[in-house]
């Protein structure tokens, strides 16, 4: 692999689960994974069947406060209106 084709791939760590939550009796699973040193964490179906969402793309985490704020809220949410907290963004954008 040559220095300019390397600069170009992404690094990425492997994806770990931050925590899950269940709704309408379907469990989800929020993963994070550190790519090219940011955080990305995404929403996913705990079964592998259904949509998959992007909740944050690129966290700066300067310690884990941050991450932690993001997935408690999140998941605060996500009880609170009994639904995936992404699904509204992302249908309201048509996607």
């Amino acid at each position: 692999m040559s220095a300019k084709t390397s600069a170009l791939t992404p690094r990425a760590g492997t994806k770990v689960e931050l925590a899950r939550y269940t709704l309408k009796g379907a469990e989800r699973i929020l993963y994070g994974q550190v790519i090219d040193g940011l955080v990305r964490v995404t929403d996913h179906p705990a079964r592998g069947r259904g949509r998959s969402y992007l909740v944050e793309p690129a966290l700066k985490c300067d310690g884990h406060l941050a991450l932690k704020a993001l997935v408690a809220d999140y998941t605060c949410t996500a009880r609170r209106v009994n639904d995936i907290p992404m699904r509204a963004i992302f249908d309201a954008r048509g996607r």
